[in-house]
């Protein structure tokens, strides 16, 4: 039965990266000789259960084109002022024949480890349940503004990462209902928790950041040499 189940990935790349100070969009920043995004679709294309990725992109972008993909899975979708937006209008692109998961995964996480997503989406079908990557909190947590104010227990915490796989209709459902609704949905499972369905944390690794800011960057660049190494071996 798993076997018949259909994915198809969806990477909202619609973000113009402000606080990387850089003239392009974060995803088309060179890292090792290519773009993030570059980096990033080519991690998807190694995985062959997925059917499609979907790339939710401004419809006024003006570098996907150029971007040298061969996999003739990756098919580009029109973004919205939000990832969630964007996430959504990509679900409804597929609505003429969607299928029953949904992989979603940051353009700017390049470094995920092809192992976290395989265990991901193996997990999730197994529990018939969504889920997605996350990382226990290693460090000590404050609350507060211009002071501390609290220290907050970490046994239970944990960041959550991408991909986030969830089903199709699932999915669309509740970030339907919640943007209609005016909730602030920061991630998929957020919308998922919002209309109480249960979200399973998979542990995954920390080195798959987000590369948010500059000083992101370099350390991306760090990581990404060091893995090629461990794959060398």
């Amino acid at each position: 039965m798993r076997n018949k189940q259909t994915i198809v990935a969806i990477v909202p790349a619609a973000g113009v990266g402000s606080r990387m100070q850089h003239n392009a969009p974060k995803q088309y920043i060179q890292l090792a000789g290519k773009t993030i995004l570059e980096h990033t679709l080519t991690k998807l294309s190694q995985l062959p259960q997925l059917q499609t990725i979907v790339v939710a992109l401004s419809d006024t972008d003006p570098y996907f084109g150029e971007l040298p993909l061969t996999d003739a899975r990756i098919v580009r979708s029109s973004g919205g002022k939000e990832r969630a937006d964007s996430v959504l209008n990509s679900l409804l692109f597929l609505a003429p024949n969607p299928p029953d998961w949904v992989l979603v995964h940051d353009a700017a996480r390049p470094l995920v480890d092809l192992a976290d997503i395989e265990r991901l989406i193996s997990e999730c079908l197994s529990a018939n349940e969504g889920g997605i990557l996350a990382s226990k909190v290693k460090d000590t947590i404050k609350r507060g503004d211009t002071h501390s104010k609290q220290t907050v227990p970490r046994d239970d915490l944990w960041q959550a990462l991408t991909p986030q796989f969830f089903k199709y209709s699932d999915l669309k459902n509740a970030l339907q209902n919640a943007l209609q609704s005016g909730v602030p949905i920061t991630d998929e499972a957020s919308a998922i928790e919002w209309v109480n369905k249960p979200v399973k944390l998979i542990a995954g690794r920390s080195d798959n950041i987000k590369i948010t800011t500059p000083e992101d960057l370099a350390l991306a660049g760090f990581l990404l040499n060091k893995q090629q190494n461990e794959s060398a071996v």
